[in-house]
């Protein structure tokens, strides 16, 4: 008995101590990389709590207080939601108290960069407290979260304008003919994908012998945006170039595809039925690891923009620093300290909070059960229409972003 209290003692120390290394580890540069672990690993506790959580909050009196109880799917998606909240909260209320940094001089910029260790306790906790909150208050955050999943799709779309952008001016800047014929290439490509794409979405989901004209119009209408694409970016006025268009038509496609593949598996039109009635545990695996990728990569762009909500531009970096004197050493170490910080810490924590109202809606089928999806992420109907009219909404930001400079030419886009 002693010599197996010594080992769990043993066993805890040395988890403790690897811990506290890689809390430790953790550096300036690494932080937002840390910020997205943790995010990652709500999703995976998420995920988790989906599929074994429901015999245990079946049990528990303060969230299962019906009179008849509720089916399954019922507890699996308040497991997912209580999580998400915990998740929310945390980000939210580190929003909050990053509102206002201007340089790294501000105490609080330690704050955003360190104290892993107590954060990491903190959203333990926040996440532990939210299986005791009444289930009135989760039902309101469900709610609110198909709200901030859409504005988080609406900063998706965003900031994929200002990528393919910004994209396509660097390399026009370079004024050579090989980053033109790069340009000419790539967007080539791009317009042979779209297309095929198209043509593939035509074979999947406009089965024959069915009426699957709501199938029909939603790929036509897409396909009707890239051909508005490419007139407007090759009018004289606009003089656009080509690249956006085509990546944004692609990315158009693509969401396209997503709605339709998200319409429910017994829907004679959805083709993808024909190839998989269940979904495996390495099919939603894979799901769960992209959707990861997916929501981390938005929030980490999004936070780490320097033109999107940013305080400040970064300063201009030097080639070297000179050795000084002890007391001059200490003033360039002031400087040091008050250089402007080069992206919003209170949008970035933003972002994830919104990113935590996503994910929730796309493991609970953007609905109240999970019933109509079964064990599937992001099947159902209403996933589709999210999908769908954010197709619509890229389309009409790309068309915006490029006649705005003509109708309001004062103004800076």
């Amino acid at each position: 008995m002693w010599a197996a209290t010594c080992l769990a003692s043993c066993c805890a120390g040395c988890a403790c101590d690897a811990c506290r290394t890689v809390v430790s580890g953790i550096s300036r540069k690494s932080a937002r990389i840390a910020y997205c672990g943790l995010f990652a690993l709500s999703l995976i506790v998420s995920w988790i709590l989906r599929e074994v959580a429901a015999p245990l909050m079946e049990k528990i009196p303060w969230i299962n207080h019906f009179h008849q109880t509720p089916d399954r799917e019922w507890f699996e998606t308040d497991a997912v939601l209580r999580v998400s909240l915990g998740n929310f909260l945390f980000f939210t209320i580190l929003a909050v108290f990053m509102m206002g940094i201007k340089n790294q001089k501000d105490p609080r910029d330690s704050v955003h960069h360190g104290g892993w260790m107590i954060k990491i306790i903190c959203w333990c906790l926040l996440v532990i407290l939210m299986f005791f909150v009444p289930n009135e208050i989760i039902s309101f955050y469900e709610t609110t979260s198909k709200f901030g999943a859409g504005f988080f799709l609406l900063v998706q779309v965003v900031l994929l304008l200002d990528f393919v952008h910004g994209w396509n001016a660097k390399w026009v800047g370079y004024d050579e003919k090989f980053w033109y014929m790069a340009l000419l290439v790539i967007s080539l490509v791009c317009y042979v994908a779209t297309f095929a794409f198209s043509g593939l979405l035509f074979y999947l989901f406009t089965a024959s012998g069915h009426d699957c004209g709501l199938n029909t119009f939603f790929i036509v209408m897409t396909l009707i945006s890239v051909f508005a694409f490419a007139v407007v970016t090759l009018h004289p006025s606009v003089g656009g170039s080509i690249l956006p268009a085509s990546v944004i038509s692609l990315y158009c496609m693509y969401l396209c595809y997503s709605g339709l593949a998200s319409e429910p598996r017994d829907y004679e039109c959805n083709g993808l039925h024909k190839h998989s009635k269940a979904v495996s545990t390495s099919t939603l695996t894979i799901g769960l690891l992209t959707t990861v990728l997916s929501v981390v990569y938005s929030a980490v762009r999004a936070g780490s923009s320097t033109t999107l909500l940013s305080p400040s531009p970064p300063s201009s970096p030097r080639a070297g620093k000179p050795l000084l004197p002890l007391d001059k050493a200490d003033k360039e170490e002031e400087k040091e300290k008050a250089k402007p910080v080069t992206y919003s810490y209170s949008f970035f924590h933003l972002i994830f909070s919104l990113a935590s109202m996503y994910s929730a809606m796309l493991l609970t089928g953007w609905s109240t059960s999970v019933g109509e999806s079964g064990k599937l992420v992001d099947v159902g109907w209403p996933s589709v229409w999210v999908r769908i009219v954010t197709g619509w909404a890229t389309a009409a930001l790309f068309l915006w972003s490029l006649v705005a400079p003509i109708l309001f030419p004062e103004r800076e886009f």
